[in-house]
């Protein structure tokens, strides 16, 4: 029974941070719809009137949406770690919140990139002051990107990592809080590198579109939690996205 108690008492945390992230998210939500603009901070417009307190907020947006849509797909491995720990008797809740801090890590580091892509946009007249496209072929190209990247043998190769919580830990084990934290960023890695282009389709449907960013988050975990072949699920969604490309053009 302790290994069990200790699963729920540290999935409860990781629901309790996954709970925060969608609730401050709600809440940016309510207060772009609620307020008039002129009450509301937006990033400018103009990229060189960008300052640091702009980058910082714009950061921090990305950084909570990504712990928001990717924390819940981490579930299943986050328990698998917790559940080899305790068979190895190891410091479960010490390794556990190292693990889980560096696969977030590395969706911040990402969150950063997504920040400076927002900033240059707003260069090109892509993103209108309320952070929607407006922009039909930008729209486009980002879903042709993000399809024709579920083509590419990298795409499969780092789901089928996500999908297999214990082979990669079989594999990929390390002893220790450095092994912990090193497992956590490998992990981060794959996941960024299965997911990377998904996210971009939130400049598609705009960047504080709460819809987009729950279909995409069950998105994700349906391709790492379905029993189907990773490759099979990813040739799918590809097409749906270039047809959703197309279907932008034309219109």
């Amino acid at each position: 029974m302790g290994w069990f108690k200790t699963q729920t008492s540290i999935l409860a945390i990781v629901l309790v941070w996954v709970f925060a992230a969608w609730g401050y998210l709600f809440y940016q939500h309510n207060q772009m719809i609620s307020q008039p603009m002129s009450s509301m901070w937006m990033p400018p417009s103009e990229p060189l009137a960008w300052r640091f307190i702009d980058f910082a907020l714009v950061y921090f947006m990305w950084a909570v949406m990504m712990a928001a849509m990717m924390l819940p797909s981490a579930i299943p491995m986050i328990l698998a770690f917790v559940r080899v720990c305790r068979q190895q008797n190891k410091a479960t809740y010490k390794l556990t919140y190292l693990f889980t801090s560096a696969y977030l890590g590395i969706w911040l580091l990402f969150s950063g990139a997504l920040t400076l892509l927002q900033w240059q946009m707003y260069g090109l007249a892509w993103l209108s002051p309320m952070m929607d496209n407006q922009n039909s072929i930008s729209a486009a190209g980002i879903l042709f990107l993000a399809g024709f990247y579920q083509f590419m043998p990298i795409k499969n190769a780092c789901l089928t990592h996500c999908k297999t919580p214990m082979g990669f830990l079989l594999n990929e084990w390390q002893d220790g809080s450095a092994g912990a934290f090193n497992m956590g960023l490998k992990h981060g890695a794959y996941c960024v590198g299965c997911c990377w282009a998904q996210m971009l389709i939130m400049f598609v449907v705009g960047v504080m579109n709460l819809l987009g960013m729950a279909l995409i988050t069950l998105l994700v975990i349906a391709e790492k939690s379905m029993p189907l072949q990773s490759q099979l699920i990813c040739k799918a969604v590809g097409a749906a996205f270039v047809a959703w490309g197309v279907a932008l053009l034309i219109a």
